[in-house]
């Protein structure tokens, strides 16, 4: 699958603006890793894009997450590391995270998230003015984001061998390169492929 296919069916498949937008962020953080790393970074990149390409119809493990997108990617020809990311980003699935870039996407998917709703609180609602100390500071507050999972964030980093605040920092960077698609940027909204 090409990125202009996966582009296509994320958005067959997702209206919220937001939930696009977060699958757009994981993408970015996840190609950045792919650099880092040495992975591949189109299949890391549509690993990122695809992760929750079923959640606004099935949010929960109750409702079919992640294994309805799965069925999806599947029936479009996906590749197997792409899926076994996928399965693996939930840690119910029962898909042990073994590679990299299974790591990678579970370590993105959270931390991603409470990037961008720090950058959403400041003032300027640009990524540019977040760094790791108020990501940190916002970690502490528990009445923050309260649907983002702390430990899920530590965990990340720790199964990606990344030691937290660097992990942080690598996330803000990763996402700051596509500020604009995210609408954290200071300017006007948009995410667009």
């Amino acid at each position: 699958m090409t990125r202009a296919e996966a582009w296509q069916l994320l958005n067959e498949q997702t209206s919220s603006p937001n939930l696009v937008k977060h699958m757009v962020a994981v993408e970015a953080v996840m190609r950045a890793y792919a650099r880092k790393f040495g992975g591949d970074e189109e299949e890391w990149g549509l690993a990122g894009l695809l992760h929750d390409i079923d959640y606004e119809r099935h949010p929960s493990q109750e409702a079919g997450h992640p294994f309805v997108g799965v069925d999806l990617l599947k029936s479009r020809g996906v590749a197997g590391p792409i899926i076994r990311a996928v399965l693996s980003h939930a840690d119910y699935s029962g898909v042990a995270r073994e590679t990299l870039m299974e790591k990678a996407l579970f370590a993105a998917d959270e931390l991603s998230g409470f990037v961008i709703a720090v950058a959403l609180v400041r003032p300027s609602r640009a990524v540019t003015g977040v760094d790791v100390a108020s990501v940190r500071r916002k970690m502490k507050d528990k009445a923050f984001a309260r649907g983002v999972r702390r430990e899920d964030i530590v965990r990340g980093a720790e199964e990606l061998g990344v030691p937290l605040d660097e992990h942080i920092a690598f996330v803000i960077e990763a996402l700051r390169e596509v500020a604009p698609q995210l609408g954290l940027d200071g300017q006007a909204e948009g995410a667009e492929g």
